[in-house]
């Protein structure tokens, strides 16, 4: 049977402990259906890129007929007291996708006073083509393993959720991506370019600058493509895997 999550944002983890691996995340109002139970925790397979992993135990909506998705990085949460729309300490992240339950002023509630301003997203089938508009809302975004948000985002997720904001598959991990993604042949490195290593994705600009969130500098940020090849070489003693490239998907 299908769940939606309506946590704010949740950790996957690899065992059924928040000592094990944290492997994913998932946004609120995304897709899942429960493959196994146990005590406290929920086996779950994602319906967005089939992601396999563990979830605390909780109550989850059965029913989401989202109108709206998320496209600021992160976009404050709003209860409702006295007539007056007063901002939480909770946020709704980038491709979180919510409910239009009632519209008042610029506010949108989606939830048990739980409101969202509606200047901080799209309608549920807006298309973003802009790739480069996408990745940069997340420059200086720490590095995180497993990471998928403004709050801490790793490589291989930086690439994926421009597919997922534009609901188009794509797998979630490097491995998987590397397997899944076409081989251009390689004349010159050209914008949208997705440069593959053992362990490691990112995304060309144009024809110099790439994207990426990289793990020696715990961040994401640009870099010159030759610079980041090299480097990659020099201190991981790794050569390019594949190239591919964005809009082929």
């Amino acid at each position: 049977m299908d769940n939606f999550y309506n946590k704010f944002i949740g950790n996957i983890y690899s065992k059924t402990s928040t000592k094990s691996e944290v492997t994913s995340q998932i946004l609120f109002g995304e897709k899942f259906t429960i493959l196994n139970k146990n005590k406290d925790w929920f086996k779950i397979k994602t319906s967005f890129d089939n992601y396999i992993g563990f979830i605390k135990k909780s109550k989850f909506i059965k029913i989401h007929n989202p109108d709206f998705k998320v496209f600021s990085p992160k976009s404050p949460v709003f209860k409702k007291i006295n007539n007056n729309f007063v901002k939480t300490s909770k946020y709704l992240y980038f491709s979180s996708t919510v409910s239009n339950l009632e519209s008042e002023k610029n506010y949108i509630r989606f939830g048990d006073n739980i409101w969202v301003n509606r200047r901080n997203l799209k309608s549920i089938n807006y298309v973003e083509k802009n790739f480069k508009k996408i990745l940069k809302l997340f420059l200086n975004t720490k590095y995180l393993w497993g990471g998928k948000s403004i709050d801490g985002i790793d490589c291989s997720a930086l690439i994926q959720i421009f597919f997922k904001f534009n609901r188009v598959f794509f797998p979630r991990d490097t491995k998987d991506q590397v397997k899944y993604c076409k081989k251009k042949s390689l004349k010159k490195f050209q914008a949208g370019d997705i440069i593959f290593w053992k362990g490691h994705v990112g995304l060309c600009l144009n024809q110099s600058k790439f994207i990426h969130a990289y793990g020696p500098r715990k961040k994401v940020l640009i870099m010159g493509i030759k610079e980041t090849i090299n480097r990659i070489e020099k201190t991981a003693n790794l050569k390019i895997k594949k190239v591919s490239n964005i809009k082929n998907y």
